[in-house]
């Protein structure tokens, strides 16, 4: 991806913390603000349908507390009870009803738009290349007339592997958290394996030595989760190309 398509600033999970995270109504407030592109993460239900939600279990951003639910962990449901669920009213009360969506929703209001995604893949515990396999299909499906496609991303190897093996052409990038495991040539050369276009990571992680490393291998580089106006501007001083943020009331795209 010689040309690379995505705009700078990217929104969190929709909105970031101004609306319920991974919900549709966070994507219209994320729009709200001017932004053109939008970070989400994306799970698999029992029964193979992929949905937006960040944490392996319900209880933090949901209705289904442990005490209502025998099983805490969302992926181990089928679609037609997590969608009964309410996934806003955790935030405020404004958005009380707000429902889990499905990527394809998700995507049909983003294609609808002009607008571009980034599907962090989130798999469940033991589904991670087969949940790579069924996002990237569905993305190449849903976007396949699309002039951009979203950028698929993972911090689960196996699960970038899914995608790359289903779909090829579709833009990945590896996630990265920390480097206590791996230096960064090892990440680097995951990255290359996967054919991933861009090293999505802990923004604290980008400095002169390791964005120098990382372009020189080509890849592009993106920083999760930056609030911080100074931070922005350091990112943006070291030459990087893009930061995922909560903070789309404070820092406007256009400018």
């Amino acid at each position: 991806m010689h040309d690379w398509p995505y705009p700078f600033w990217i929104a969190h999970r929709g909105a970031g913390t101004l609306a319920p995270e991974n919900t549709l109504a966070a994507f219209r407030l994320g729009a709200a603000h001017g932004y053109r592109m939008f970070e989400c993460d994306a799970k698999l239900s029992t029964d193979g349908i992929a949905f937006l939600l960040h944490d392996d279990t319900l209880d933090r951003t949901t209705t289904a507390t442990p005490a209502s639910v025998a099983e805490p962990v969302a992926g181990r449901h089928p679609w037609q009870h997590l969608v009964s669920l309410d996934a806003g009213s955790w935030h405020s009360p404004a958005y009380a009803g707000e429902p889990l969506p499905t990527l394809e929703a998700i995507a049909h209001f983003c294609i609808a738009h002009g607008y571009f995604l980034n599907i962090e893949i989130k798999p469940t515990m033991g589904t991670e290349r087969h949940t790579g396999e069924v996002v990237a299909r569905l993305a190449a499906r849903l976007w396949r007339n699309a002039s951009v496609p979203p950028l698929l991303t993972s911090f689960e190897i196996a699960a970038l592997e899914g995608a790359l093996a289903a779909e090829p052409d579709l833009p990945r990038g590896l996630l990265i958290h920390a480097l206590e495991d791996q230096p960064w040539a090892q990440w680097l050369t995951h990255a290359k394996r996967l054919q991933c276009q861009a090293i999505v990571c802990n923004h604290e992680l980008w400095d002169a030595e390791s964005v120098a490393l990382a372009k020189a291998a080509g890849f592009r580089l993106l920083s999760y989760t930056v609030n911080e106006a100074d931070e922005v501007q350091r990112l943006i001083a070291l030459g990087t190309d893009g930061v995922i943020t909560d903070r789309v009331d404070q820092f406007h795209p256009q400018s």
